[in-house]
């Protein structure tokens, strides 16, 4: 049967009721959901029945799209993109699929008929824990952006059983609980049992002559897992492509031993299974230990193996040869984590598909691509190479080989360069051995970019700067952006009104044409109803943080902003210290005029580190005694949202006033919360640090707060002697505030608890707070004066919006398209 594309339930045939966009037919779907896949009568039905139901419907509708997208993939020359990421930040996806396929406020009627509240459907619909920050959430609205812009797309990582945590806190102080988000099922995914890949672990190699008398080898291994896929439609913005998201579950290749249990070693009956099923159990597993490195290793490996099977057997559908299958396939590497792919590709070319080396080689350096999104030296991931050849033996070879004549190629291109053949190594041996990732990446791939213009100029002149300088052409920058389908759309619906009000829907798929508002930024009626929307938007935020939190908002009060992950780098300690500054100044002189000011901060800190949790507690332990102090007042109020995520994001972003993007200079690679701020009319404080440089220029630097060393200068003042504990002696209000801290005043008279904090600061200072603090004082000043002008501010809120058209991630995803993959749109 082929439906109508413009409305697939056109037909009149039986199984229309699946794909009509009719409020008649949604509402029979939704009934026959309840019925005939819940199973449920109408007097036991749940709040949980009604979202599975609704989801359900919104999927019938999505699949056939999906069906068709995947039809002409197979039945054209087309290229498609696959995204490899150990994360995927999707948040939830009710709202954004009705939002995408345009119906609803179809479905808000058809559930009110039928007595549901869609509001609290929505609402219940549990968060996918599939990824945890930016690198997450980068990929997820990536999927979307090439959806809506028609390029087919697979996106590829692990089904995670539990999500990275739930965080709570107790005392002040994080606490880690389970992640349960599939407890109650996942409607959007479609198991696929027949879909599995055996991926082998351990053992050895053993080399044999083939019949032609080369030598080939063999793995022997110790272990075999395997890979089932499930598979999440990913449908674009009013568009008739959907690509997919195909996650994989580890299972064990036995699943039960009926001679163990039938000897009474019930554990040992299952144990294959319960070790196989840990590599997908949860995101990020704690890698201090050696146990948690090897699961790390396993889970990268284990993603990276079942998907280039899954992808060799796809092309092979399509064509004869593999000698083109860069031509069907362009792998993204999301980061370090996925870059094993390079050896696994190259081990099933040679070793199983028998390709010859050189040949091999060509394929896998064609079809892949590396995006880097750190400078931290810490976070390019490496293993130590006897945990990577007691799990990966053969790959070890590979790389070894790799590294051979990489190096040889290296040395013939580069006589006068032999200093730099420690740095490019894949190997590091400096001390105990050990796999670069990011070098194994960078060698593998045609093409190499970072995140934004800072952070691709800073991976040219340090972090990467050995293979800049022998392959600059494979260097290139795409800055990251962001849906506004999500973070204005699904996120703002008043304020997405308002523009649509103003300048049309256009901007929705093109947000460049929000400059069209710049033609209002002086009229007086627009601007107020702008600023009543932000009013809106806080006093719904108050009425949420209330509930949750029993601490009362004043709305007309500036609401700061500052929510990421929890990192000394990303200096949530230096918006405290800015906040007991002003507290201090309340204590000294109680009448002050200060700008009334909601701080908000949102964020998870890893489990194993201390002193990021050390900040959480800090700013609870701060929040408790200012929210309290009735010299305070209604000026200052202190706020942490606990468990930060995507649906804890449709909330935030929305009602800010000031976002903090206040990293030390150089320390972040581009960031995408400061885009969502600034798309919400949020007007920005911050360093000269990924890309908030960008924004700045776009936004115009007079409508953003700067302050602060950049990157040349904290490099500068390190280099000549940087000395924190002279700049807190020499400023009265920073000693003033360290000495609170450290005097035991927020912490109940123990001086011990903040002191690994306090002494980090005083004698270390890796992120240059105290060199930062008085010019982020001094930017916080002019913050105040502006907010004291509400048509001012309103203004420049507004232009903010306006200008912000460049960070949509569909931007991004024309770049890619044009400059790295090779896709014509």
């Amino acid at each position: 049967m082929k439906h109508d594309k413009k409305n697939p339930g056109s037909t009149s045939s039986p199984e229309s009721i699946r794909t009509s966009l009719s409020l008649s037919g949604i509402k029979q779907d939704l009934n026959e959901n309840l019925q005939y896949i819940l199973g449920k009568p109408a007097s036991m039905i749940t709040l949980n029945d009604q979202y599975l139901a609704v989801a359900y419907s919104v999927r019938n509708r999505m699949i056939q799209y999906w069906m068709n997208t995947v039809e002409t993939f197979f039945m054209s020359p087309s290229k498609a993109v696959c995204y490899f990421s150990a994360e995927f930040l999707i948040g939830p996806q009710l709202k954004r699929n009705l939002i995408s396929l345009g119906i609803y406020d179809t479905m808000k009627l058809a559930t009110h008929e039928l007595n549901m509240d869609l509001d609290a459907i929505i609402e219940h619909e549990p968060e996918p824990g599939l990824g945890n920050g930016g690198l997450g959430r980068l990929a997820a609205c990536y999927m979307e952006s090439l959806a809506t812009l028609g390029v087919p797309a697979i996106g590829f990582g692990i089904r995670y059983e539990h999500g990275m945590f739930h965080q709570t806190f107790r005392d002040g102080w994080q606490v880690e609980l389970t992640d349960n988000w599939l407890q109650l099922g996942n409607p959007w995914e479609i198991p696929r049992p027949e879909r599995v890949y055996d991926v082998y672990f351990g053992g050895h190699t053993e080399s044999y002559p083939d019949a032609n008398g080369r030598t080939k080898v063999k793995w022997i291994p110790g272990k075999i897992v395997k890979g089932m896929a499930y598979d999440t439609p990913i449908m674009g913005y009013k568009t008739e492509t959907a690509g997919m998201l195909r996650l994989w579950k580890a299972e064990a290749h036995e699943s039960f031993d009926f001679q163990d249990f039938n000897t009474g070693d019930y554990y040992g009956a299952v144990e294959m299974k319960v070790a196989a099923e840990n590599i997908t159990k949860v995101l990020y597993p704690n890698d201090e230990q050696l146990q948690g490195k090897r699961l790390r290793l396993e889970q990268q490996y284990f993603f990276v193996s079942c998907s280039l099977q899954n992808l060799i057997e796809m092309h092979l559908l399509k064509n004869a040869a593999l000698d083109d299958f860069p031509e069907t396939f362009a792998v993204q590497l999301n980061d370090t984590h996925p870059s094993i792919a390079v050896a696994e590709l190259m081990r099933l070319l040679v070793d199983k598909y028998n390709l010859e080396w050189d040949n091999a080689w060509r394929i896998t350096e064609k079809t892949f691509c590396y995006t880097n999104h750190t400078l931290l030296p810490e976070a390019l991931e490496k293993w130590s190479v006897p945990l990577f050849s007691n799990l990966l033996p053969r790959h070890m070879e590979i790389i070894f080989d790799i590294n051979q004549q990489f190096l040889d190629d290296v040395r013939a291109r580069f006589p006068q360069n032999n200093p730099r053949i420690g740095q490019l190594s894949l190997i590091d041996e400096t001390g105990e051995k050990y796999v670069r990732m990011a070098n194994l990446a960078c060698v593998g791939s045609h093409a190499i970019n970072g995140v934004a213009e800072l952070h691709t100029e800073l991976l040219k002149k340090h972090t990467l700067s050995d293979f800049y300088a022998i392959t600059p052409q494979k260097f290139s920058n795409k800055t990251n952006g962001v849906t506004p389908r999500r973070w204005m759309v699904l996120c703002n619906p008043r304020l997405t009104s308002l523009i649509t009000e103003k300048i049309g829907d256009g901007w929705i798929q093109n947000l460049e044409k929000l400059k069209e508002l710049e033609a209002f930024a002086d009229d007086k009626e627009f601007l107020a109803k702008w600023w009543l929307v932000k009013q809106n938007n806080k006093r719904e935020q108050a009425e949420y943080v209330f509930n949750k939190t029993k601490v009362s908002l004043n709305t007309y009060s500036l609401f700061d902003v500052q929510v990421k992950r929890i990192h000394e780098y990303k200096r949530q300690h230096l918006n405290l210290l800015h906040i007991i500054t002003l507290y201090n100044r309340i204590k000294q002189n109680p009448g002050i005029d200060i700008t009334p000011r909601t701080f908000v901060f949102g964020g998870k800190a890893a489990p194993g580190y201390e002193m990021a949790k050390l900040i959480i507690k800090l700013i609870n332990s701060v929040a408790n005694v200012v929210n309290t102090d009735p010299d305070v007042g209604e000026r200052l109020k202190i706020v942490f949202i606990r468990n930060f995520n995507v649906k804890i994001g449709h909330r935030v972003y929305p009602p800010a006033d000031l976002s903090e993007q206040i990293s030390t200079a150089g320390k972040e690679a581009s960031g995408t919360g400061n885009m969502k701020f600034s798309m919400n009319g949020a007007l920005t404080i911050g360093t000269l640090d990924g890309a908030n440089v960008e924004i700045r220029q776009e936004v115009g630097a007079e409508n953003f707060f700067l302050f602060g060393l950049d990157a040349t200068q904290v490099e500068e003042r390190k280099a000549s002697g940087y000395s924190p504990m002279d700049y807190c002696n020499s400023n009265e209000e920073l000693r003033a505030v360290i000495d609170r801290i450290q005097s035991g005043f927020f912490s109940g008279g123990d001086e011990n608890l903040f002191r690994p904090l306090v002494d980090s600061l005083l004698y270390e200072d890796k992120y240059m707070l105290m060199a930062d603090y008085q010019s982020y004082l001094d930017c916080q000043e002019k913050v105040n004066a502006l907010w004291k002008d509400q048509e001012a501010w309103t203004r420049v809120s507004m232009l903010n919006v306006a200008r912000i058209g460049k960070f949509s991630s569909d931007r991004a995803i024309r770049e890619y398209c044009r400059d790295i993959w090779k896709i014509d749109l």
